[in-house]
């Protein structure tokens, strides 16, 4: 079994970024275990914390990083990047300098908005992000969610064709976890 860790850009609670990503986590293989991590409790990255007292939620951070297989990634768009939280947990995870615990893992995003560019610019920046963090990424297929709050029904139950998606997209990604994580 391959351990798949969660990371969700938005902080906010009924946040569509993590309802898209529970239902992820319940339509993905069995071959994947999945662990949400949180990003919003990090503080931001400054080297002068790397002297002496480090902090322990970068350090817990870290390990758990370090001790995956693969992750994926739901984010939203913020002014056509990734939320800051995000992009502050890229770079905790980063440090100090040759000792990245993203290096190697399997990685993949799906961006999701709620108008019709589906976080485009989000999804790309974050590739762009993780070339430099050695984490390949899955090429196909493409994950985007645009109109999300169309994809549920009145009782909050992914729509037929996103739950196919979803599906696909998650077996997709084992294969590519499978590939890249010997």
């Amino acid at each position: 079994m391959k351990k798949i860790g969660v990371l969700i850009g938005s902080l906010r609670k009924d946040s569509y970024n993590k309802k898209i990503a529970e239902n992820f986590i319940k339509l993905a293989p069995a071959s994947l275990s999945f662990e949400v991590i949180e990003i919003g409790n990090l503080p931001l990255y400054n080297e002068d914390l790397e002297i002496g007292n480090i902090p322990s939620s970068w350090i817990n951070f870290r390990t758990k990083i370090q001790n995956l297989d693969g992750v994926i990634f739901f984010t939203p768009e913020y002014n056509r990047s990734i939320p800051g939280a995000l992009k502050n947990a890229l770079d905790v995870g980063s440090r100090p300098s040759g000792q990245s615990a993203w290096a190697g893992k399997a990685g993949a995003v799906i961006s999701i908005s709620t108008g019709g560019l589906s976080a485009f610019g989000a999804n790309h920046v974050l590739r762009q992000s993780m070339v430099s963090l050695n984490v390949p990424m899955m090429q196909q297929p493409e994950g985007y969610i645009g109109n999300v709050k169309n994809v549920f029904d009145e009782n909050g139950n992914l729509v037929e064709g996103t739950a196919r998606f979803l599906t696909r997209f998650a077996e997709a990604f084992a294969k590519w976890v499978h590939l890249i994580s010997h």
